[in-house]
């Protein structure tokens, strides 16, 4: 694996030496002291844009309150902060969509996890955060031997976003509305994570 890193073009002598290596990100849970940082996350328009269609929102995730969230989140719904160094830089939320009692998903089988990750401040885009956030939380669902699948629901307008998860393996199930968000849900299947190369 450390060759194929390298042969990626990372490292000091690299053409992206900004990027982070695999073992850089670090995942823990998101408490309630982390209400303050998520909702500035939330005003940042590359959140904000991966949020929501509406060209005049002014927050992300029409504004909810995350000290209410952190606090009062249902066993189903686990939220997780991508750390690097110790700072900060991402968070993602994860559930069973079959289970989870707000059933946004709807009618939908169980042995799956779904999962919603984004990089809060600005200047972690594009330097392999994400990446390492998804596969280190892909690894975690798919440790569970009942997930069978993960799913998400980019919005279908963040066509960066469906290039980012085809890389990792996901497929386009179809597009989907989800309230007033017309999303792609996209679904990696447990053969194709393990199989990957």
């Amino acid at each position: 694996m450390e060759s194929g890193w390298r042969s990626l073009g990372h490292g000091p002598r690299a053409a992206y030496p900004d990027c982070v290596s695999p073992d850089t990100v670090t995942l823990r849970p998101a408490t309630v002291a982390d209400a303050p940082l998520l909702a500035a996350w939330d005003r940042q328009p590359h959140v904000i844009a991966c949020s929501s269609d509406d060209p005049d929102a002014e927050v992300a995730f029409d504004g909810i309150d995350w000290a209410d969230e952190l606090s009062n989140s249902a066993y189903e719904l686990t939220y997780v902060i991508a750390e690097v160094a110790g700072e900060p830089v991402g968070v993602m939320a994860v559930c069973d969509p079959h289970t989870e009692p707000s059933h946004y998903w709807g009618e939908i089988e169980p042995g799956l996890r779904a999962i919603d990750a984004w990089i809060g401040p600005p200047e972690w885009l594009n330097r392999g955060v994400g990446t390492r956030m998804m596969t280190q939380m892909l690894d975690r669902c798919f440790a569970e031997p009942e997930v069978k699948a993960v799913v998400i629901d980019p919005l279908n307008s963040n066509v960066a976003a469906h290039r980012f998860y085809r890389r990792l393996g996901f497929r386009e199930e179809g597009r989907r509305m989800f309230d007033a968000d017309d999303c792609l849900v996209m679904r990696l299947t447990r053969q194709d994570w393990e199989g990957r190369a």
